[in-house]
């Protein structure tokens, strides 16, 4: 697959709906980042709704900061944010202006740059399969792999430096429907979203 060819490129509309919708179709899409001679390319095999105002767990519940303020954008923004004190984080603002959601991408399966990735993570060459399932197993390890930081926030996705690629639609018996992962409120809702049977999810 030729990860530069703007055409597979998700357009605008497929953002702006519902953040239910988009979570449900995420899965198998294609995230790529190319930046400074670096390609880096994978599929996404988790994910997680984060929807506004409605949802306890969201940045946005209590409105807009400056941390925040890109989720409140029209969708199809990159919205990167540091947490822990660790890791960034790295999500895909969708729905309509204002409406403050988004969703978390939790894992990806490797596809290009993996060269890279390996140092990113490890500071060496991977050499087990425990080493590769590893890299991107994560929404922190994503990052680090990929060279996501906090420069990347407010990215729009309609640009050539990350984007997202059309690929194949998973078939729905395919994709787990479950609770999401590391929240203390709305921890009920099951608004996590993953390929059945991936080994690159995070967690069954």
């Amino acid at each position: 697959m030729n990860y530069s060819d703007f055409s597979k490129k998700l357009k605008k509309n497929f953002y702006t709906r519902d953040v239910l919708i988009v979570a449900r179709e995420l899965p198998g899409k294609i995230l790529v980042k190319n930046e400074n001679g670096k390609l880096y390319a994978g599929k996404i095999v988790e994910v997680e709704a984060y929807d506004g105002l409605n949802d306890e767990a969201a940045h946005t519940f209590l409105g807009k900061t400056e941390r925040n303020k890109i989720m409140f954008e029209k969708g199809g923004y990159f919205y990167v944010y540091f947490t822990y004190g660790a890791h960034f984080c790295c999500n895909i603002v969708v729905g309509q202006k204002n409406h403050g959601a988004a969703v978390l991408l939790r894992a990806v399966e490797p596809l290009s740059g993996v060269e890279f990735m390996e140092v990113n993570r490890l500071r060496r060459n991977a050499i087990t399969k425990k080493d590769v399932l590893s890299l991107t197993n994560g929404p922190g390890k994503l990052c680090q792999a990929f060279e996501i930081n906090r420069s990347h926030n407010g990215e729009d996705l309609m640009g050539d430096k990350i984007y997202l690629l059309n690929a194949p639609k998973i078939r729905q018996e395919n994709i787990v429907q479950t609770k999401r992962i590391g929240i203390k409120k709305s921890v009920d809702l099951p608004w996590r979203f993953y390929i059945k049977d991936n080994h690159f999810v995070s967690k069954k």
